[in-house]
């Protein structure tokens, strides 16, 4: 049963890209279908693996920056940033890298979201490609999660210990940073942009005007204020160890606004990317039944008995990146670090090399459309470019479930 479901898991993927259908509007009944007729599964829980959270997180994200986006703070604000960067503007995807993981490695790569629709805007005034600028944002979460004081950090870290294989933190993190840093270089060179490569300095992408950026309104200043107390919020919050809600406070700051200035809210709703979000619901949904099933055990299991340690380390990473792509990393991380235990310590490949391979290849792939991160970077691009960048998401992101466990097992065949 497990693996007839896996294959109606793909055969809905692959229907709903070839048929051009919305994938949530499929991947949902058809959840319901498999949980019921071949897990056994009542609706109500199958329903109760809808992510309420990615819901909320998305629709208040969206919905706050939406306001911001909507009475002009976000353009003001990129027109000085982009004033300051001048003719250096090559070097905003690397700034922009390098702030959002310093962001998510305050308790959880998830604090990084508040940089994505402000990074994404910063693209579109600048002329950096909207695709490398992604890119940027999952890198720097990427590399941030796996700080030691941040949420794949710990969990890999922790779990590989438990397992007793001896994984210094720091490592884990240099070799987060080396393999994300290494990706977006890629993606400079591959998607340079007209404001990188080709655009000229009097082109119109320029953000400012000759007598240089105007003045902050008074409301959005406000704007900027609440801006500063999302992001301080969530910093702090995981810093101290609880869990914000990004969505709640971003609802919440977004009403206040609403309430000064109610056509301001009337935007913000009508910026609410629910496309993305029932998209990615619907996939949550179907791999919350795989789970169920064991489907995902089954996948690991079946890794352990192919070919040499390096081809078993192989698929591993590139499982991890498959059910990553549509599911919690951190969760994939703590169900799949266990199962990678025979392999690392049978002493064909180097333990803590291989939790580390695993650990990067399972976040490299959030880029995808069909994640938290991708779905967000998807919703705040600019509505004219969302059907190119959500395309060039779903290539690179799914090409990393390929291409990051290859030269994975090509660094531990090295080591």
């Amino acid at each position: 049963m497990p693996t007839l479901a896996i294959a109606i898991f793909v055969a809905v993927f692959a229907i709903a890209t070839f048929r051009n259908i919305h994938l949530g509007v499929l991947m949902l009944p058809a959840a319901v279908a498999v949980g019921v007729w071949l897990a056994g599964m009542p609706v109500r829980d199958i329903l109760a693996g809808f992510p309420i959270n990615i819901l909320v997180l998305v629709a208040g994200v969206t919905y706050f920056f939406g306001i911001a986006q909507g009475n002009g703070t976000i353009d003001a604000a990129i027109q000085k940033l982009i004033a300051a960067v001048g003719d250096r503007r090559k070097l905003l995807p690397f700034l922009i890298f390098l702030i959002t993981a310093g962001v998510a490695s305050m308790g959880s790569s998830q604090a990084g979201y508040v940089m994505i629709p402000l990074a994404m805007a910063a693209a579109r005034r600048s002329g950096v490609d909207p695709m490398l600028m992604g890119v940027a944002l999952n890198s720097g979460m990427s590399t941030g999660g796996f700080a030691p004081t941040s949420l794949f950090g710990i969990v890999t870290v922790t779990t590989a210990r438990q397992a007793g294989i001896d994984l210094h933190p720091l490592t884990l993190l240099a070799a987060a940073l080396i393999s994300n840093l290494a990706l977006l270089l890629v993606a400079a060179w591959m998607f340079p942009g007209p404001g990188i490569a080709t655009a000229p300095r009097n082109s119109t992408i320029e953000p400012a005007a000759a007598g240089g950026p105007s003045r902050f309104a008074p409301h959005q200043i406000l704007t900027l204020i609440f801006i500063v107390v999302l992001v301080l919020s969530v910093v702090t919050g995981f810093s101290l160890g609880y869990q914000p809600d990004l969505g709640v406070i971003a609802f919440g700051l977004g009403a206040v606004l609403a309430l000064l200035y109610p056509e301001a809210g009337a935007e913000g709703v009508r910026r609410i990317d629910w496309p993305t979000i029932f998209m990615v619901g619907g996939i949550v949904t179907f791999v919350g039944v795989l789970q169920r099933m064991d489907a995902v055990n089954l996948l690991g299991h079946a890794a352990m008995n192919v070919g040499t340690p390096i081809v078993a380390a192989f698929v591993i990473c590139m499982i991890a990146g498959l059910v990553s792509a549509f599911a919690s990393t951190a969760g994939i991380l703590a169900a799949l670090v266990p199962m990678a235990v025979p392999l690392a310590v049978s002493g064909g490949v180097a333990g803590w090399a291989l939790m580390c391979a695993m650990g990067v290849c399972a976040s490299i792939v959030d880029a995808s459309p069909f994640s938290t991160t991708g779905a967000l970077i998807v919703a705040s691009s600019a509505e004219s470019e969302r059907p190119r960048v959500k395309s060039l998401l779903m290539r690179w992101g799914l090409s990393m479930v390929i291409v990051g466990p290859a030269v994975a097992a090509l660094v531990l065949l090295l080591l």
